[in-house]
């Protein structure tokens, strides 16, 4: 068999892999809610699994808001980081195996101008953005050729920094709640 088609087959394979995972943890949303119950690893757990699926938006900074109101919110940021990284995983995968099809699409000019332009602190930015739409992202970064260690690690510098506002924003927010409720 030919590198070519070797890596044809490979590129298809992701493609199904990461449209499967996108299917099952849409209709399995609610029940991620559940991982929260496991401190830390279920929230790091949670967090890959919200940030895994592809363009179908599953609401994991809800679950780093409400967990910072009850644990430590740096340390759930540093795990709803980490696991949101590691699901980014997914669209960085479309990406490397869907790319003549992402070079056809209108957003595709601008955004790859970006990443030319400004490299990786395009990935670092986006990922802070709260946004449905980072998947995109990852499928440029793959599609790009981005070596996959160096989009993890400006993806998770991104994401940590924004987990942290979620997870502090939870904090403050609890503790306003904590306290209104004590004055009655």
């Amino acid at each position: 068999m030919s590198k070519e088609k070797r890596l044809t087959i490979l590129r298809w394979l992701a493609i199904l892999f990461v449209i499967g995972l996108t299917i099952v943890l849409f209709l399995n949303r609610e029940s991620i809610q559940y991982l929260e119950q496991f401190g830390y690893v279920g929230i790091f757990l949670a967090s890959l699994l919200t940030n895994a699926s592809l363009i179908l938006p599953v609401p994991g900074v809800l679950i780093t808001s409400a967990m910072g109101a009850v644990f430590n919110p740096f340390y759930v940021a540093l795990a709803a980081g980490g696991g949101a990284t590691l699901g980014e995983i997914s669209g960085y995968l479309a990406g490397f195996s869907g790319q003549t099809i992402i070079e056809k699409a209108k957003w595709h000019e601008k955004l790859e101008g970006w990443m030319r332009r400004y490299g990786s602190l395009t990935i670092l930015v986006l990922a802070f953005i709260p946004n449905p739409a980072f998947d995109i992202v990852g499928i440029m970064a793959g599609a790009m050729k981005i070596p996959i260690h160096r989009f993890l690690f400006f993806c998770l510098i991104g994401k940590v920094l924004k987990m942290l506002v979620f997870a502090y924003g939870g904090f403050i927010l609890g503790n306003q709640i904590s306290v209104s409720e004590g004055t009655r």
